[in-house]
């Protein structure tokens, strides 16, 4: 490491560094066979690697969904919000807003569908 530092004129500890960072590296075409134990059968990279994340389509739907959310009256949004993300029950949203438990029933029916036909047409 040393005479390497000295003839690259660096320092041992980036000599190091790079010889770290080389070991990192390695290619293989994905057809190759995967380096599994003998137990297993041995199947071809491309079969192991690339897999779909699984989060890639929610992250899609939220994107569908901002604007649709955006798109609602105050009053629509803030009985969503109420509904999903403070987890209260019809009847308490109701009671809260000042309305029957079966008006907060349609309103979510209504929105609801709204929301889901406008994540169907995109």
């Amino acid at each position: 490491v040393r005479e390497l530092a000295e003839h690259l004129e660096l320092t041992d500890e980036e000599v190091i560094e790079g010889l770290v960072a080389a070991n990192g590296h390695s290619s293989q075409p994905l057809d190759s066979e995967a380096d599994e134990s003998s137990e297993r059968a041995v199947r071809p990279l491309a079969e192991v690697l690339g897999n779909e994340d699984p989060a890639l389509e929610l992250f899609e739907d939220f994107r569908t969904l901002a604007p649709l959310l955006e798109g609602l009256a105050g009053r629509d949004r803030l009985i969503l919000r109420m509904r999903f993300g403070q987890e209260m029950t019809q009847a308490q949203i109701g009671e809260r807003l000042g309305i029957s438990q079966m008006q907060i029933s349609r309103i979510l029916t209504r929105t609801l569908t709204r929301l889901r036909e406008g994540m169907l047409a995109d």
